[in-house]
């Protein structure tokens, strides 16, 4: 029996724990999810009802992206996403919480400012460049978020700076965050993320498998 992993295509964190899975080359069964009409085994494994959720080959569960990735990687890490006995963990958690809390309140507000009218979409969208002119200070200096190589925070942010650049493609592609763009551009590029991109109908019972690093997806 494959880990069972239930997504959501165009979720950013279940983009980042596919993007973990996959470097990973550990074989999964993907099961795209209907937001609107969840799976009962879903909402069993997990009463939280968000995606993702794995549900691993003897029975447990993991259902907060970041420890999905952790738990990916610390199976194979062939690429050396967490570093040198795990020397990026640290840096890149730190990274991933302000991505998660602040950042990412700022960008759901920025992204559907009628349901926050309390202050205007440029308001928060000026907040939400805090963070970009965070990471831009850290890519004028090298190629990546913590280095000269790919890590465990590029694929862990990368899907939500995607979703901020894309609320209005126009405005992001005339800011000076020019190291950042050339990131984001090689992140949306690559194999990949073309390949964790694939769409799947939602899954039912009875469907035949979608298998992740197998050779049936």
């Amino acid at each position: 029996m494959l880990p069972v992993l239930y997504t959501f295509r165009r979720c950013p964190y279940a983009m980042r724990a596919r993007l973990a899975l996959h470097m990973s080359g550990i074989e999964i069964e993907l099961r795209e999810v209907d937001l609107r009409n969840k799976p009962e085994c879903m909402l069993a494994a997990s009463a939280k009802g968000s995606v993702p959720v794995l549900v691993l080959a003897d029975g447990r569960v993991i259902d907060e992206s970041w420890e999905i990735m952790l738990w990916a990687l610390g199976q194979h890490d062939p690429e050396n996403w967490l570093g040198g006995n795990g020397a990026y963990v640290a840096a890149a958690s730190a990274l991933i919480i302000e991505n998660d809390t602040t950042f990412k309140g700022n960008l759901d507000r920025y992204k559907y400012p009628a349901r926050y009218p309390e202050y205007t979409q440029i308001h928060y969208r000026t907040q939400g460049e805090l963070f970009l002119r965070q990471l831009e200070h850290r890519l004028t200096t090298m190629p990546y978020l913590l280095g000269n190589s790919l890590s465990i925070a590029d694929a862990g942010i990368f899907p939500f700076i995607r979703q901020f650049a894309g609320v209005d493609k126009d405005w992001f592609a005339q800011t000076s965050y020019a190291s950042l763009q050339h990131w984001l551009t090689g992140l949306s590029g690559s194999g990949r993320f073309d390949a964790v991109m694939k769409k799947y109908p939602p899954w039912q019972p009875g469907h035949v498998p979608v298998i992740m690093n197998g050779k049936t997806a």
